[in-house]
């Protein structure tokens, strides 16, 4: 991966959990990388533990960040996001899988945040 689509990815996650923040979630984790996967965000919205995929993109020429997100890049999360709540004591807590899709524009960026994007 290149330096600057990996900058650009941490740029996005940034705004992302800024995002997510100014939305009332707590920030419980970043970059959480299990055996199985990596989770960008794990976040708390009442009692729901949010897994949340984050795709930046600076246009839409190769289609929408949160269509990168297919079938394949799903079961990952889930697996990864079982892993998590197996090593956890988040019984309490119900999981949703989002997708938080940014795009990087000149007049800031465009966040789109799809709340219980798929399902395990």
């Amino acid at each position: 991966m290149t330096v600057e689509r990996l900058t650009l990815g941490q740029w996005g996650e940034e705004q992302a959990t800024l995002y997510l923040r100014r939305q009332g979630l707590k920030i419980v984790a970043r970059n959480l990388r299990t055996p199985v996967g990596e989770i960008d965000i794990i976040a708390r919205d009442g009692k729901t533990l949010v897994f949340v995929e984050v795709k930046t993109r600076r246009d839409v020429q190769f289609g929408t960040p949160a269509e990168a997100v297919g079938p394949r890049k799903q079961g990952q999360i889930v697996r990864a996001a079982q892993w998590y709540l197996n090593s956890q004591r988040w019984e309490r807590l119900q999981p949703r899988f989002d997708v938080v899709a940014v795009l990087a524009r000149a007049e800031g960026p465009q966040i789109e945040h799809l709340a219980g994007a798929f399902e395990a």
